[in-house]
């Protein structure tokens, strides 16, 4: 049994996950419950305290043997004075979160993106494994990401570092205006959103597709549609691919990563997404600067994020 153990929380608009890590990253116990994020910032890092002394309480483990605690959040942050600028889901603005659950817990708390987490967690013990440079994209509702640089997570100067999902890669003639107010973002055409769209509009202009047998579209549908040979939705698929693998192309000339990770609900997809991705990508990458790249999919699913949390104190 190792001397040492390591917490990580990843709190969520509606549920908080907390996971208890031994020092390879393994995932030993996780202790998951609601937020209770009406009741207020201070209400839910007490929450938070509470449940990780509780996934302690139910180990092996004795409290002198948590080394550190890590948490991922959803939104933006000032990493190094461990502030929650603003969280639009937790509806949240400059919150001490570091400060706050030291005090509670009594330990060190480091804090980062939710994604940048998911990408640790990646890179530490799933499919990033054994790679010190990786690239994380989570395919959700929106399009997350982190960028690991020697086993550790680059966070840029303002912390915005791996925001992939708000490069502006869809022409101009065919954007539209993402959430964060800008246009052509990547979130807008290859997360579960912008393929929900896509298929909405498609089925609105009277386009021969199957999708209009749903009354409520979701992205899995189209997925379905598309290998079952539905020509609307295989255009639908390609292009959200499409726009990834051209991303993928950028990245790969800026950061020149050894492997893509690809996670988030969207990946479970499967080779229809990643196949015209790698397509995309070999297509428009510099040979030298693709040579040896891989594209795959995330392995730890859901754990991801409170691995990542745990690992913030080790990489």
């Amino acid at each position: 049994m190792s001397n040492q153990i390591y917490i990580g929380v990843d709190l969520g608009g509606t549920n908080i996950k907390v996971g208890l890590c031994d020092e390879q990253g393994k995932l030993l116990h996780t202790l998951e419950g609601p937020t209770g994020a009406e009741n207020g910032a201070e209400f839910v890092l007490e929450r938070i305290a509470q449940y990780v002394k509780q996934i302690v309480e139910e180990s092996s483990y004795e409290w002198e043997q948590v080394a550190g605690i890590g948490a991922g959040l959803a939104g933006f942050m000032d990493i190094p004075e461990g502030f929650v600028k603003f969280s639009p889901n937790l509806q949240w603005r400059n919150v001490p979160a570091k400060k706050t659950l030291e005090a509670l817990l009594g330990k060190t708390v480091k804090i980062d993106n939710d994604a940048n987490v998911a990408a640790l967690g990646e890179a530490w013990a799933g499919a990033g494994a054994g790679i010190p440079n990786v690239v994380c994209y989570t395919l959700g509702t929106g399009v997350g990401g982190g960028i690991i640089i020697n086993g550790k997570i680059y966070q840029g100067s303002a912390g915005m570092a791996g925001e992939l999902g708000h490069m502006s890669i869809v022409p101009d003639i065919e954007a539209i205006q993402c959430g964060c107010g800008q246009m052509g973002c990547l979130e807008t055409v290859s997360s579960a959103t912008g393929i929900v769209r896509m298929a909405k509009e498609a089925v609105e202009r009277g386009e021969r597709t199957t999708l209009s047998l749903h009354e409520k579209i979701e992205a899995k549908h189209v997925f379905d549609a598309a290998k079952s040979g539905d020509e609307v939705s295989l255009r639908i698929v390609n292009r959200a691919a499409y726009y990834l693998g051209r991303s993928m192309a950028a990245m790969a000339v800026i950061v020149n990563p050894k492997r893509f990770i690809i996670g988030g609900g969207v990946s479970k997809a499967g080779e229809i997404l990643f196949q015209p991705i790698r397509e995309t990508f070999k297509k428009y990458t510099p040979e030298t600067a693709a040579e040896g790249v891989e594209i795959v999919a995330a392995t730890l699913g859901n754990d991801a994020g409170v691995v990542g949390a745990a690992g913030l104190n080790l990489r």
